[in-house]
């Protein structure tokens, strides 16, 4: 598969030049998608969005100041990953682990605590396909994957509204399956995500590839065997240093 992908840690895009030399691994039937910073990015750094969502809810905070200090605060939290809960108490338990990320931020800039309501309003607001875009080459490339016939999964340490995103951002009818970490029980670096989305693929580690953008996609795509390819994306939103793990 000489066009298409990415060598491990160095472009920029979603395609591969045809004289850059492609790792000696076998061809794959299937290929495991990182999403945030990988397929998609927020359109504005997390410091925007808390920033205006708050000062609907009479609380200021400076853009600036979330955005230097949430990138820390989110690669500190512990696994967004539960058990085997039912719908209602996996999406209390999906606001909460965000609900205590939103506290840290807003106590480590010395504002206030963010009373439910805003919690709440933060939690909708990255629910919106509206915050979020497409990279340029993604949607053309996921097309000439399909085409030639491999099987595609997306593996995201993120929750359920991963899914409404893909689907509000036209996506969803190029991929076969989701896997976000807050259903699987496990988040990457752990290997589970990956097994997941193989078996969802009908496929074994030896007939995949992961294309991911971040320390954690490396590390978990090592532990569940299986080649990684990294992307090295320029950010404008701040989405890589943040929401990417």
């Amino acid at each position: 598969m000489a066009d298409g992908l990415v060598n491990v840690q160095r472009p920029a895009t979603m395609q591969t030049p045809s004289t850059q030399q492609q790792p000696a691994w076998p061809r794959p039937r299937g290929l495991l998608l990182d999403a945030m910073g990988t397929l998609i990015d927020l359109r504005q750094s997390v410091g925007s969005s808390y920033a205006a969502v708050a000062e609907r809810h009479g609380v200021s905070v400076e853009a600036a100041a979330i955005d230097a200090v949430f990138p820390a605060i989110y690669r500190q939290a512990p696994p967004l990953a539960f058990g085997d809960l039912d719908d209602e108490t996996l999406l209390e338990a999906e606001r909460n682990w965000w609900g205590e990320r939103i506290n840290a931020t807003f106590a480590a800039v010395e504002a206030p605590a963010a009373e439910p309501e805003l919690q709440r309003a933060l939690f909708e607001h990255f629910a919106d396909p509206g915050q979020w875009q497409v990279y340029a080459d993604v949607e053309a490339q996921l097309i000439r994957w399909r085409e030639a016939g491999l099987r595609l999964a997306v593996v995201s340490n993120f929750d359920r509204r991963l899914h409404g995103l893909l689907e509000g951002l036209g996506l969803s009818p190029l991929l076969d399956a989701v896997v976000v970490s807050s259903v699987a029980g496990a988040a990457k670096p752990d290997p589970r995500p990956f097994s997941l989305a193989l078996e969802a693929l009908q496929l074994s580690r030896d007939q995949a590839w992961h294309v991911g953008d971040s320390p954690e996609d490396l590390a978990g795509a090592r532990a569940a065997g299986l080649p990684c390819l990294l992307l090295e994306r320029a950010s404008t939103s701040n989405s890589r240093s943040t929401m990417s793990r």
